[in-house]
């Protein structure tokens, strides 16, 4: 088992949602930690994009890749009530249960992108899930394709995942082909105690 003070250096260097899965159990125990010691920004901005956006807060939303419900809990705090949360890692999904904040959570497959078309969600959220070290790039128009019409994904990309342009292609390709409309894409912190950014986009479903 890798040793928890390693956790956060060595994400990046899983390959293959198997192992991506067996990794995010083995850490849940001290992820919070990990993440809070690191001065963790992004679950709050992102949940503030989405507050901005979406102005009826019992509407239905998704967090993606929710992990231990750091970002549950941060859309629970910008006033969403409706907030359901799925990830591959069924020991993350345990810690996220034990916050209380979600209507439901359910375990996703680990190689097969996001595909909840029929939920009805109003807001779909994507907390340092999608990128280098977690979810692949075609996620990006998974969660798209999930939201209602009118819907708005949040998504926040780390300056890892920013090196790599195929996770902002998928989004300026959405942008131009006239699925969505872009609604902010703001550089800020992440972890800036490791001195690593993140930009936080937006985006609404036409």
């Amino acid at each position: 088992m890798t040793s928890t003070s390693t956790f956060l250096d060595n994400i990046y260097s899983v390959v293959g949602g198997d192992s991506m899965r067996q990794y995010y159990d083995d850490w849940a125990d001290s992820y919070d930690t990990d993440l809070q010691e690191n001065d963790y920004r992004t679950p709050a901005r992102c949940a503030e994009a989405l507050a901005v956006h979406i102005s009826d807060k019992s509407a239905p939303i998704l967090d993606f890749a929710c992990g231990t419900g750091i970002s549950g809990e941060a859309l629970h705090a910008a006033g969403f009530i409706a907030i359901d949360g799925t990830d591959i890692s069924q020991g993350m999904l345990d810690k996220a249960r034990a916050k209380g904040v979600y209507r439901d959570l359910w375990p996703g497959p680990a190689d097969a992108p996001l595909n909840a078309a029929g939920r009805g969600y109003a807001g779909i959220t994507a907390v340092g899930a999608i990128g280098a070290g977690a979810a692949p790039a075609e996620n990006i128009d998974g969660a798209i394709d999930s939201l209602a019409p009118g819907g708005v994904f949040v998504v926040s990309l780390n300056d890892h995942t920013l090196e790599d342009p195929q996770f902002e292609e998928r989004l300026t390709r959405a942008i131009a082909d006239g699925r969505v409309e872009k609604l902010q894409a703001e550089d800020g912190p992440h972890l800036p105690a490791i001195g690593l950014g993140a930009r936080v986009w937006a985006v609404r479903r036409r």
